[in-house]
């Protein structure tokens, strides 16, 4: 299987799963931190989402 990373990475899906891996990665921080690294990343990917649609081949 050969993907075209190029295609992937205009995907906004992709760009959703970074924003979740970053969003988790994050949260080795305090409470507080926590939660508004939490709410900043749901509200990225749920922009993402809105505003962009995924491609189909």
């Amino acid at each position: 299987m050969n993907l075209n990373w190029r295609s992937l990475l205009t995907e906004p899906s992709t760009w959703r799963g970074l924003v979740w891996l970053l969003t988790a990665a994050g949260l080795a921080v305090s409470p507080d931190q926590q939660a508004a690294i939490a709410a900043a990343g749901m509200a990225i990917a749920g922009a993402i989402g809105a505003f962009f649609t995924d491609t189909r081949p």
